[in-house]
């Protein structure tokens, strides 16, 4: 789909006011949506290159700078010229799910509250929800489903 010749470009919109791009025709609008969606996929596009610029750049030298504190994960700062670069890679630990469930079992069966070691999220999916029963849905709140 084309857009017309006369549809402003982002640096137009952001000098112009409120009230005067709510007037505009909506045709424009619908140009100005698309040049604002092109943009963003760019800038997408550009920050991934440039985070991946930065990683082949300094990953080595972060990673020999945890080795050099003893730590596998964490911030270091590496100097690099006038410029002092933060390099951080927060630890992550995925948890066994079954095994995870299992110990959860087994505190609860010493007398204990799993929920004072174990954290539980709950959810349901949007696609299982509409399978509910309405019975059961109306069990979730007004409006279906329960305030955020």
């Amino acid at each position: 789909m084309t857009y017309p010749d006369n549809t402003p470009s982002v640096n137009d919109m952001l000098n112009m006011q409120t009230g005067e791009l709510a007037q505009m025709p909506v045709e424009l609008l619908a140009g100005l949506q698309a040049e604002l969606a092109h943009a963003a996929k760019q800038l997408k596009a550009a920050s991934a290159k440039f985070s991946t610029a930065l990683e082949v750049r300094f990953a080595a030298r972060a990673a020999e700078a945890r080795r050099a504190c003893g730590k596998d994960t964490g911030t270091v700062r590496l100097v690099d010229g006038d410029y002092t670069i933060v390099a951080d890679l927060p630890k992550r630990v995925d948890w066994d799910q079954q095994q995870l469930a299992q110990i959860a079992a087994n505190i609860a069966a010493s007398g204990e509250d799993p929920a004072e070691f174990i954290e539980t999220k709950l959810s349901v999916s949007e696609r299982k929800y509409g399978a509910l029963p309405a019975a059961w849905r109306r069990g979730f709140g007004a409006g279906g489903r329960l305030a955020q």
